[in-house]
């Protein structure tokens, strides 16, 4: 079966986010005054598997061996259909 996973990555709780830090100037600079800001990379990735536990088993590895540094990211896996 087809399987579409939705994984979200983003830094850790404590990780400096120079990107989501330039976006809260920025923001503040045009008028919008935030009182937090962080940044997360989306990936929609789609596959072959024999069920919705596998699709989530192998993205789970994915994300361990490849799309996020467990040491400085967080991730979230959502199998979606």
């Amino acid at each position: 079966m087809k399987f579409t996973a939705k994984v979200t990555i983003g830094l850790k709780e404590g990780m400096l986010d120079p990107e989501a830090r330039a976006i809260q100037h920025a923001l503040a600079n045009i008028g919008f005054a935030t009182e937090g800001l962080s940044t997360a990379r989306v990936f929609t990735i789609t596959l072959e598997a024999e069920d919705r536990a596998a699709a989530e088993a192998q993205v789970e590895q994915m994300c361990e061996r490849l799309l996020a540094n467990p040491v400085i990211h967080r991730y979230e896996v959502e199998v979606l259909a």
